[in-house]
């Protein structure tokens, strides 16, 4: 039975079947449009600290308030 909580949970599957952990694969499957392509997002360098922590917010990490954009942006990468 499928989980209520994951948003895409085909691209979940997929993420467990890559090895993924059951929390990072939720992570990115919850985020919205994580899985479509395109190349027309900017690198994070070019965001401000609040859209830096905005989507470190949508993906779930932890410490976000505390860090500065340099850190937010190794987090999110990491993620």
């Amino acid at each position: 039975m499928p989980d209520p909580r994951i948003k895409n949970e085909d691209q979940y599957e997929a993420l467990r079947d890559k090895g993924y952990s059951k929390e990072k694969a939720a992570r990115i499957a919850n985020t919205p449009d994580a899985g479509k392509k395109g190349g027309k997002a900017q690198p994070y360098e070019a965001w401000t600290k609040k859209e830096l922590y905005q989507q470190a917010k949508k993906v779930g990490i932890d410490g976000r308030s505390t860090m500065n954009k340099k850190q937010l942006i190794k987090s999110l990468r990491s993620n």
